[in-house]
């Protein structure tokens, strides 16, 4: 089989998106900021510092995106996740500019375990729907 083109893949990608539960989406950001992060550390450990950006700017706007759609009124805990989610954009950036792998490791350690407790979450939530 061949690799579809540029074209087909996003037409995909348009569609899962669309067709994606709020819970889904939310575990697609996530895996794609785990993603973006270590894609960042190899890059920087390569030296490659534009490619590096690239994969940090795409983690730093999905952290973005994750904050700006947390509803801090919804529960207890959101103004804590919230400020979790400064804290990662802050030190992202700075891993960023500074080029600073070790910044970029501490990040993804810190939210693996996260996407994994909503992976959790998502799969008790569809469990108990059906």
């Amino acid at each position: 089989m061949t690799n579809p083109s540029p074209a087909m893949r996003e037409r995909y990608l348009a569609d899962a998106t669309a067709t994606a539960s709020p819970a889904k989406l939310l575990l697609m950001l996530f895996d794609r900021l785990i993603l973006d992060l270590t894609r960042g550390e190899e890059t920087l450990r390569a030296g490659n510092r534009p490619e590096a950006n690239g994969h940090l700017k795409h983690a730093q706007d999905i952290i973005t995106e994750l904050h700006v759609t947390l509803d801090v009124d919804a529960w207890e805990g959101a103004k804590g996740l919230a400020a979790l989610y400064t804290f990662a954009q802050t030190e992202l950036v700075m891993a960023n500019v500074r080029g600073d792998i070790e910044k970029v490791t501490d990040i993804r350690e810190l939210m693996e375990p996260l996407r994994d407790t909503w992976r959790e979450a998502a799969m008790a939530v569809a469990a108990a729907e059906g």
